[in-house]
C-alpha cells in the first residue's frame, strides 16, 4: 500500500534540465536540500539519448523520452511522481506544465512563467480551474534579509514609499557566446526558444518581481529603451527602464548582460519618507537601513534582531554564509508544504511566488517591448 504524501518524502519529476543546463541542477539540489522532497523521475531532454543519460548520471529510478510520456505514466503508477519539475527554455513551459496539472500533478516552474502572455492567461485559469499547488522559482524572494526588507515596508519603518532602483547587471553576453556553441546563450538570445525579451525576460523580471514583492506596490506604467548591442542579436542584451508606481512613488529598473566586469549584481534600494533600505544578492547575508542623520545599519541574518519572516528562512547559526541554493530550496519548502497541505485537504499557506506572480512577469516583459518599439514612450502596465 502506497504511504500518504505527508508521512514521507514527496516524489519529484523533472523535465529539462539535463546535461549541459546549470538550472537543473539547482532545481535538483534546492528541491531535496531540506530532506522533504526526492528527485525520481525525469524526461531530462528532448533528446532521448541525453535524457538517459542524464538520468543515469543522477540516479535517477525512471527516465523518459518525452514530457509526454512522462506525465501519462506517472500519473498512472501508484507511487508516482507527487509534483513536477519544470526546467525547460521557455518555449516549453506552457506545454509541459498544462500536461502535468490536466493530471493533477502540481508543479514548480522556472520563470519567466511561459513564452507569451496569451499563454500566461491561459496557465492562469488552468491552476485556478484544477486548484493546484504552482510555485515559480523567483528564488531571490527566499533570501532572509528580503524578507526582513518586506517586513519593515509593510510594518512602516520606511514610511510612505517614494522611490526605489533596482539594478541587475552581468557581463557574460557581451561577446555573440551564442555563435560560439553556448547553449544556455544560444536559446536565451533565440525569439523562437526564449520569446519577446532577452535580458528582461532572463533578468529583468526578477528585478519587477523583487521590487513588487519587498514594497507590495505595483508598476502603474513604464518608460522602456531596449538595445541589442552585440552585432545580429536578435533580443535586447540592455535594458533601462523608467516606472511609475500606482502609489505615486517613482522608480529606475536596469538589467543588462553586457556590463564588462559584473558577474550577477542584482541590487535594490528603497527610499521612504523616514528610511531607505539597500540589499545586494552577492553579499546576501547584510540588508542595509539607512535613516537621515544617523549611522547607516548591518541587518544580518538570523540574528534575534530580526523578524520571524526573516528568521525562518535561515537554516544555519549566524554568521555562516547563506545563498544563493538556500534562498532557491525556501521556495520548495514552501511549495512542498503546501502539497501536504494540498493532500491532507488543508487550506494553502502560500508564501511563495505563484502564477499570478508569473502572469505579472509577462505583463512587464510585453511592456516593456511595446514601450521600447514604439519610441520608448510611457504605456500603462495593465492596459
Amino acid at each position: 500500500m502506497t504511504q500518504e504524501p505527508f508521512s514521507r518524502r514527496l516524489r519529484a519529476g523533472m523535465v529539462g534540465g539535463g546535461a549541459g543546463a546549470f538550472i537543473g541542477k539547482v532545481h535538483r539540489i534546492a528541491s531535496e536540500l531540506d530532506g522533504q522532497a526526492l528527485l525520481v523521475a525525469g524526461a531530462l531532454s528532448s533528446d532521448p539519448d541525453r535524457a538517459r543519460a542524464s538520468a543515469e548520471a543522477w540516479f535517477l529510478e525512471r527516465s523518459y523520452g518525452s514530457y509526454q510520456e512522462m506525465a501519462e505514466a506517472e500519473a498512472a503508477r501508484p507511487d508516482g511522481i507527487d509534483f513536477a519539475i519544470v526546467a525547460t527554455p521557455n518555449h516549453m513551459h506552457f506545454p509541459v506544465v498544462k500536461a502535468f496539472l490536466e493530471k493533477n500533478i502540481p508543479v514548480v516552474c522556472d520563470k519567466p512563467m511561459t513564452f507569451n502572455l496569451a499563454e500566461a492567461q491561459q496557465l492562469v485559469k488552468l491552476v485556478e480551474e484544477r486548484k493546484l499547488v504552482f510555485a515559480l522559482t523567483h528564488n531571490y524572494t527566499g533570501y532572509p534579509t528580503v524578507r526582513q526588507a518586506r517586513h519593515m515596508v509593510q510594518s512602516g519603518a520606511l514610511g510612505e514609499i517614494r522611490k526605489v532602483l533596482v539594478e541587475y547587471i552581468q557581463d557574460w553576453l557581451m561577446t555573440p557566446q551564442e555563435q560560439a556553441g553556448n547553449k544556455q546563450a544560444e536559446w536565451r538570445t533565440d525569439p523562437a526558444r526564449s520569446g519577446l525579451g532577452g535580458s528582461i525576460g532572463d533578468i529583468g523580471t526578477h528585478g519587477e518581481n523583487l521590487l513588487e514583492y519587498i514594497t507590495g506596490l505595483k508598476i502603474g506604467s513604464l518608460c522602456a529603451d531596449l538595445t541589442a548591442f552585440v552585432p545580429g542579436r536578435a533580443l535586447d542584451d540592455d535594458a533601462n527602464i523608467l516606472l511609475r508606481m500606482e502609489n505615486g512613488a517613482k522608480g529606475i529598473l536596469t538589467c543588462s548582460q553586457i556590463a564588462a566586469g559584473e558577474e550577477n549584481r542584482l541590487s535594490i534600494r528603497i527610499y521612504g519618507t523616514k528610511a531607505g533600505l539597500e540589499w545586494r544578492q552577492m553579499e546576501p547575508n547584510n540588508l542595509i537601513l539607512k535613516t537621515p542623520g544617523q549611522p547607516i545599519q548591518i541587518l544580518r541574518t538570523n540574528q534575534p534582531y530580526m523578524s520571524e519572516e526573516s528568521n525562518v528562512m535561515a537554516r544555519i547559526p549566524a554568521g555562516h554564509p547563506e545563498g544563493f541554493l538556500e534562498a532557491f530550496a525556501n521556495i520548495y519548502k514552501l511549495a512542498i508544504a503546501d502539497i501536504r497541505r494540498a493532500k491532507a485537504g488543508q487550506p494553502l499557506q502560500g508564501g511563495y511566488p505563484t502564477v499570478y506572480d508569473g502572469l505579472r512577469g509577462l505583463q512587464f516583459i510585453t511592456k516593456v517591448v511595446e514601450s521600447s518599439q514604439k519610441g520608448s514612450v510611457w504605456v500603462d502596465f495593465a492596459s
